[in-house]
């Protein structure tokens, strides 16, 4: 039995322990079930807790944490369902030593792409709500402008405010229209 990053041999045979090396062999629904979480149950998860992390004690991690932790065991799992689907010759001897060597030589790489996942998705989802709320926003303004009340309303506050606008011009003009050319600001110079 000989071991690289991603492939152990077993008996002769080349095992991929990184299920996206199986990518191309998948259809559309194979990868979709790959790459997102949320795919095998959580009862199922919580039983294999023990088995990817011994050491860990679940009572102190933040949800956070356990979030990406339990993410981390779904893609062990799904690796494993892909290593057997693949190699369904394989003995629970074998089988055991692939686990161990996935667990042992992918759990940094898992945690990496499980945090990396949920940053992601927490991207996207604070877009679509940033999107959301602007087209709430602006379907307010525009319900409220449609209506007869806000019509009525707003041509004579337009006339006022460009009134004032005009009364403020023709006022500051009527100021400078005293001296010409501005002597006075240039003899204080």
């Amino acid at each position: 039995m000989t071991f690289h990053q991603d492939i152990i041999k077993i008996n002769g045979k080349k095992i991929f322990i990184n299920p996206f090396l199986y990518s191309r062999k998948f259809d559309e629904k194979t990868k979709r079930w790959l790459r997102e979480s949320r795919q095998i149950s959580n009862e199922r998860i919580n039983l294999n807790r023990s088995k990817f992390y011994p050491d860990l004690n679940w009572e102190v991690l933040s949800l956070k944490e356990k979030l990406f932790k339990d993410t981390t065991i779904e893609l062990f799992l799904k690796t494993i369902e892909i290593i057997k689907t693949f190699n369904p010759n394989l003995n629970a001897e074998e089988l055991s030593v692939i686990e161990k060597k996935l667990i042992f030589n992918k759990r940094i790489a898992f945690e990496k792409w499980s945090k990396k996942y949920h940053i992601k998705k927490d991207r996207l989802l604070l877009i679509e709500k940033s999107k959301s709320e602007r087209a709430i926003f602006f379907n307010d303004w525009q319900k409220w402008l449609s209506l007869k009340e806000t019509k009525k309303i707003f041509i004579p506050a337009f006339v006022i405010i460009f009134l004032a606008a005009l009364t403020g011009w023709f006022a500051g003009i009527s100021k400078n229209s005293c001296n010409p050319y501005f002597e006075s600001n240039s003899n204080q110079l």
